[in-house]
């Protein structure tokens, strides 16, 4: 859980000593329902499987309510199986068997790492897209890498998360499914041609730089 920031004054936390420091955890039960019925939703558009994550062993009480609005809303999707893990077990399910799983919901930090770490399955953090929502499908979209500051203007990044992103906008924001088709299909392409920036590189594959990259996912687009 990260410190909630949302307060009317200060953060969620404090300094008790210099030896002692106190985080809060905020869980609302309707922000729960929220993203749950999100994530129900984007379920019933793929796989209709759902996976629940939480820390319900220890923390009783808010992963508690973020349960219990879950198969509350779940009683609304009757066509999706629903399982959930303790957070622990599924870093290793995920790493184990990924194809097993599909739409996860769960808390910031726990999905936050999660996230992360299902993306080094693809080979580098460089190839995740993310999105953040709101119920109108109006948002933000990033690599979820984010800036990458230490190697800005080398030339080396890997720009795949990024064109990525776009597709994610085009077809959760607006609603042009056939065109963010068009982007992954041309990312899968280049891919299938051996062409690796060097976050993904290995023996036997070709090692281009940002630019050459984009420019070969245009091309493909034809």
């Amino acid at each position: 859980f990260y410190a909630d920031r949302n307060m009317e004054a200060g953060s969620g936390e404090v300094l008790v000593t210099p030896d002692v420091a106190i985080s809060m955890r905020r869980i609302t039960r309707p922000c729960c329902e929220r993203i749950a019925r999100s994530a129900f939703e984007l379920a019933m558009q793929r796989n209709r499987h759902v996976t629940l994550v939480h820390k319900h062993n220890v923390l009783k009480v808010t992963d508690g309510i973020f349960l219990d609005a879950c198969r509350q809303v779940a009683a609304e999707f009757p066509e999706v199986r629903v399982d959930d893990f303790i957070v622990d077990a599924m870093m290793a399910h995920v790493v184990r068997a990924p194809q097993r799983y599909d739409v996860i919901v769960t808390t910031n930090m726990f999905g936050d790492i999660l996230s992360d770490e299902a993306a080094m399955l693809t080979g580098s953090i460089g190839m995740l897209p993310s999105a953040s929502l709101n119920a109108s499908n109006q948002g933000l979209y990033e690599p979820s890498h984010g800036s990458a500051p230490d190697i800005a203007g080398k030339g080396v990044a890997n720009p795949l998360a990024t064109i990525l992103s776009a597709a994610m906008m085009l077809r959760f924001s607006l609603n042009q499914a056939e065109a963010a088709d068009r982007i992954e299909a041309a990312v899968k392409k280049v891919l299938s041609q051996g062409l690796r920036t060097g976050d993904i590189y290995s023996e036997g594959t070709t090692k281009v730089g940002t630019v050459e990259m984009g420019d070969a996912v245009v091309k493909a687009l034809g």
